[in-house]
């Protein structure tokens, strides 16, 4: 029989540091996968094409237009009931963090094979990245979380759901005038099922309690026996 007794805090404490390594980990690496995507010159993915259309109508910057629609996404999260978390706060920091520090360092590149590995790198490293920081159940970030509430409300598959979004909001984006390229519709239709592949990767495993006490025992023990002696009375109660 399955114990139905929730983990112990003490299980729980053990899992932390893993919790917040694959957050943060998860967290650095989208935003250096957004970076190989901006240096691969091949298209933006189709959220930042949203962003570049709103842009240019709007004639607000690219930053600002990404900041407005991840509080406007945040709000589609309420008829979901989706809850914020660490995981939603860090993202707003640590992603461009990482991407800036990354395009630092990281030099444009020529050539159309060069470009396509880095295409292909920056795409992989963007579902390693969201299987990592979802996974640490601290909470999605926005659009992620726009993902997760869609597929816990439909129960459609994270692969179709993401696929669904990122094809929706990049016709948007191209009918607004942002740029769109080959990598562009290579990330939307991909990021679905690499997404759906590495949250299984990286799902943290249910936690091992350690062996009870033997105070522990004794009191499962008297516990048992006490409901085993109410079920015997209850029978003659009845009858009579």
């Amino acid at each position: 029989m399955v114990s139905s007794t929730p983990p112990r805090p003490a299980a729980r404490a053990r899992r932390l540091p893993r919790r917040l390594s694959q957050l943060y980990v998860g967290l650095a690496l989208y935003g250096a996968s957004s970076a190989f995507l901006v240096r691969a010159g091949l298209g933006l993915d189709p959220w930042d094409v949203f962003h570049q259309g709103l842009a240019e109508r709007l004639g607000w910057s690219i930053g600002t237009v990404s900041v407005a629609v991840g509080a406007l996404v945040l709000l589609l999260w309420v008829p979901l009931r989706q809850r914020p978390g660490l995981g939603t706060v860090s993202n707003v920091f640590a992603v461009g963090l990482s991407m800036d520090a990354t395009l630092a360092v990281l030099p444009d590149v020529h050539g159309l094979v060069p470009q396509a590995a880095l295409l292909t790198a920056g795409i992989v490293l963007n579902g390693v990245a969201t299987g990592l920081y979802i996974s640490a159940a601290f909470g999605p970030g926005p659009r992620d979380g726009l993902m997760t509430g869609l597929h816990r409300r439909t129960g459609r598959s994270v692969r179709l759901v993401r696929t669904g979004i990122e094809l929706t909001v990049l016709a948007a984006g191209f009918l607004l005038g942002g740029t769109a390229g080959v990598g562009t519709i290579a990330y939307a239709l991909a990021i679905g099922p690499l997404s759906q592949l590495f949250l299984k990767v990286f799902a943290l495993p249910e936690p091992v309690e350690p062996p009870k006490t033997e105070a522990e025992a004794q009191a499962e023990a008297q516990a048992g026996a006490e409901a085993a002696s109410t079920e015997g009375v209850l029978p003659r109660v009845a009858a009579s």
